[in-house]
């Protein structure tokens, strides 16, 4: 039987390097209580965090993910969900995140703007539903403004501006 829903997540979750919750948000009918997320997210923890891949069966739900310093992203979806459509979705949020953290993406970070980051996934996903692939639409309507830097040209920005912008977008490609 085909699915052909629109709600394609489950969850998407934000984990700490000890497998603490730093954000979650469910869709759906599974895991309704706080006891049964918090057993889900620390089966998912513990067979996640020492493994490299980014996609895993688990509790018969497809789940894709990534750590980055001391977070662990996952997006979960049904068994019968197109894992590429969970991985458009997943990497939208995640680099409309990176965008609005400047690339700066560890825990104490997405902590300190949990609104945004809370901003962006309800911008990105509504009730299980991917709303927007597109991560620079997502940025802009989170974003607050820059009064520091709003979107000058690399050629027009002054010397301070210019070695900002150098060195967030060095560290971004050393973070991947």
């Amino acid at each position: 039987m085909v699915n052909l829903s629109l709600h394609s997540i489950n969850a998407v979750i934000l984990l700490d390097a000890s497998g603490n919750r730093v954000l979650a948000k469910y869709y759906g009918s599974e895991h309704t209580t706080l006891k049964e997320q918090k057993a889900f997210e620390k089966g998912l923890f513990d067979k996640t965090r020492l493994s490299q891949g980014e996609i895993i069966l688990y509790d018969n739900q497809v789940v894709l993910y990534r750590s980055n310093i001391d977070i662990y992203f996952y997006v979960v979806g049904t068994a019968e969900e197109n894992e590429l459509i969970l991985l458009s979705m997943f990497n939208t949020f995640y680099d409309a995140v990176s965008s609005l953290l400047r690339y700066q993406v560890e825990k104490r970070t997405i902590v300190d703007n949990l609104d945004l980051v809370a901003l962006c996934l309800d911008e990105t996903v509504d009730r299980g539903i991917i709303l927007d692939t597109d991560a620079n639409a997502i940025v802009g309507r989170v974003s607050k403004p820059r009064l520091d830097m709003v979107d000058i040209p690399f050629t027009e920005q002054t010397l301070s501006q210019a070695y900002q912008t150098a060195r967030e977008r060095l560290t971004s490609q050393l973070l991947r």
